[in-house]
C-alpha cells in the first residue's frame, strides 16, 4: 500500500507538534515507521488519506463498540450539536446517561462526569484519600490509570515497593504516596496492608489488565482485594475506563459479582467523544463540591454532544444480545488467531475476554506485567505492519487490546484472518 500523503502529513505534523502527534502510541516509536494518517471511518473500516482501507480493531482504543460513525450515534450528535454545542451549565442529557449508567452499575450510587479516563482515576484518588484522611494508594505495576503526576510512577526493587517518578516533571514527594505491587499478586497487597494498612488510602486496579495488553486476573485475586480493603478500611476504586460496558453493560465487576466503592469509566460512555466519569457510595461522593469540600471541576465536563454520544451508544447495547454477538466475534478473532500462529509454528500467547483480546509473541502464560515484558515485541512489530499492509489496522505496540464491535461481521473477522495467516507464514520464513 502507498501511504504518500500519510508520510507528507507527518512531516508537516513533526514541525507542530511534539513527536508530530497528540498522544505518543501514535507515532509507531514501539513498532517503527510512521503513522497513518486517517481521513474516515464507517462500520469496522477505516480510510487513510492515500484511500486506502483497513479493518479497524483499534477502534479508537475501545470507545467506538458500535463501529465507526454509527448512524444512531451520529444523528443523536448532529440533533445535539443543532440545539448549541456546549452551555457550562446543566441540561437535561446529564441526569438521563447518568441514570443510565447507576442502573447498569448497582455499586454506583453517585456519579460524576470528567472529560477523560485521567481526570476520573486522579478524581477517584483524591476522593478516596479525603473519604479516609490517609495519604498513600496501591496501584499494579503496569496498570495505567492516566497521567495524573501521582499515577505517573514505576516500581522500584523489591515486591512491594514506594513508587519513583516514571516521568520528568513528576517529582518524589509525588510519587512517593503511591505503592506499586505486581498485578495478580495477591501476597504483595496483603504484605502491603500488613506493614502499613493504616497509611493506605486505597487500592485501584483495572479489573481486566488493557494497558500491559490484555491480563485477566486470576482466580480469587480482584476478591481478595475486596476483602482485604475492607479489613484495613481502605477503599477498592476498579478503573473500568476500558471495561465498562465494553465486557458487560455493567462492567467487569458484573461479571466477578463485585461492589467496589468507587468506580472510574470513560471511553465507551461517550460513544466515541472525549468523557469519563467516576462514582460510588453516595456516603463517599456526598464529599464532592459543592455536596462536599474535595473540589473538582470542569467547564465541558458533562457537555451535550458526549452525553448524547453516549446515551445513543448505551441504547444499542442494552438491545437484547448486543453482549452475545460481542463476545462471539472476540472468540472467532482471538482463537483464529491462535490457530493460524500454530499452523505456522509462531510461539503465540492469546489472552482474551469478550470484545477485548492481545496477542502475545511469546511460548510462556502471560499473567503479569514482567511477563507481558517478556513478549518479543521486535516480532509483534513486523506482524503489525504485515497485517497493515495487508489491510488490517491494529495497535501500534505489543501491550495494548484488539478490539471488536457490533459492526465487525464473521465475514470481517475472517478476512482479517486470513491475513495473519499470510503474515504468520511469512514471519516463519524470515
Amino acid at each position: 500500500m502507498e501511504r504518500t500523503r500519510s508520510k507528507e502529513l507527518y512531516a508537516e505534523a513533526l514541525r507542530l507538534m511534539p513527536g508530530g502527534v497528540n498522544s505518543p502510541v501514535r507515532a509507531f516509536r514501539a513498532v517503527g515507521g510512521e503513522p497513518v494518517f486517517f481521513a474516515r471511518g464507517e462500520g469496522p473500516y477505516v480510510w487513510d488519506v492515500d484511500g486506502n482501507r483497513y479493518i479497524d480493531f483499534v477502534a479508537s482504543w475501545g470507545p467506538l463498540i458500535l463501529g465507526h460513525a454509527h448512524p444512531a450515534v451520529v444523528e443523536a450528535v448532529c440533533r445535539a450539536a443543532r440545539q448549541g454545542m456546549t452551555f457550562g451549565a446543566p441540561t437535561e442529557a446529564e441526569s438521563t446517561l447518568a441514570r443510565m449508567i447507576l442502573e447498569a452499575f448497582p455499586a454506583m450510587e453517585r456519579v460524576r462526569f470528567v472529560n477523560s479516563g485521567t481526570e476520573a482515576a486522579m478524581s477517584a484518588l483524591r476522593l478516596a484519600r479525603a473519604y479516609t484522611s490517609r495519604p498513600k494508594v496501591v496501584k499494579m505495576q503496569g496498570g495505567y490509570h492516566g497521567h495524573a503526576d501521582a499515577l505517573l510512577v514505576q516500581a522500584g526493587s523489591g515486591v512491594a515497593t514506594f513508587g519513583l517518578p516514571d516521568s520528568p516533571g513528576v517529582t518524589e514527594g509525588m510519587a512517593r504516596d503511591t505503592l506499586v505491587v505486581p498485578y495478580n499478586d495477591l501476597a504483595a497487597v496483603e504484605a502491603l496492608f500488613a506493614q502499613i494498612g493504616d497509611e493506605i488510602a486505597a487500592v485501584i486496579v483495572e479489573p481486566v489488565a488493557g494497558n500491559m495488553g490484555v491480563v485477566l486476573p486470576q482466580e480469587g485475586y480482584l476478591e481478595g482485594l475486596r476483602r482485604l480493603t475492607r479489613e484495613h478500611g481502605a477503599l477498592l476504586i476498579l478503573d473500568e475506563v476500558i471495561t465498562g460496558f465494553r465486557l458487560a453493560y455493567g462492567g467487569a465487576q458484573t461479571l466477578w459479582g463485585l461492589a467496589p466503592d468507587l468506580t472510574c469509566l470513560g471511553k465507551v460512555i461517550g460513544g466515541g467523544l472525549p468523557v469519563g466519569a467516576y462514582g460510588g457510595r453516595a456516603e463517599v461522593m456526598a464529599l464532592v463540591a459543592p455536596e462536599g469540600p474535595v473540589y473538582q471541576a470542569g467547564t465541558l465536563s458533562g457537555n451535550p454532544l458526549a452525553m448524547a454520544a453516549g446515551i445513543a451508544t448505551l441504547e444499542e447495547l442494552r438491545k437484547p444480545g448486543a453482549y452475545e454477538r460481542l463476545a462471539a466475534l472476540g472468540r472467532r478473532w482471538a482463537q483464529g488467531l491462535a490457530a493460524r500462529a500454530k499452523e505456522a509454528g509462531i510461539p503465540l500467547q492469546v489472552n482474551a475476554i469478550g470484545s477485548m483480546m492481545t496477542a502475545f509473541f511469546t511460548e510462556e502464560p502471560v499473567r503479569d506485567y514482567a511477563s507481558a515484558k517478556r513478549s518479543d515485541a521486535a516480532r509483534y512489530a513486523r506482524f503489525f505492519h504485515a497485517m497493515l499492509q495487508r489491510g488490517v489496522y491494529l495497535a501500534p505496540s505489543q501491550f495494548e487490546a484488539s478490539f471488536v464491535s457490533l459492526a465487525h461481521t464473521p465475514e470481517v473477522v475472517d478476512a482479517a484472518l486470513e491475513a495473519a495467516g499470510e503474515a504468520f507464514r511469512n514471519l516463519a520464513a524470515s
